[in-house]
């Protein structure tokens, strides 16, 4: 059975991150959020946000669509199914990992 350093060490750190997780989370109870509401919700500025944005949608785990809305880019995020099972899997390694915490 691997120790709980092994399992500390074995949590997808991109996911981990604050600001990332809280993201992700979001967009798992949505169909999609665009650029303002996640900057409100998060309270990034709109540079720390665009580059968590980029890094989710680089490892698959969102995408990203832009629309000219008015004379306006409008930047909307989605989930996808990749993101969905990620997410499911931390928040169960952190379940794990806190119900062995406290059996020690």
């Amino acid at each position: 059975m691997p120790s709980l350093s092994d399992d500390l060490a074995g949590i997808d750190r991109l996911i981990h991150e604050p600001a990332r997780l809280t993201i992700l989370t979001a967009l798992s109870s949505c169909l999609k959020a665009d650029f303002l509401f996640l900057q409100s919700l998060t309270g990034l500025t709109a540079g720390n946000l665009s580059t968590h944005l980029t890094r989710l949608e680089e490892a698959g785990l969102i995408s990203i669509e832009k629309t000219i809305v008015g004379k306006r880019t409008n930047t909307e995020a989605r989930i996808t199914p990749t993101g969905k099972a990620a997410v499911k899997r931390h928040w169960e390694q952190l379940d794990e990992l806190r119900r062995r915490a406290s059996s020690v």
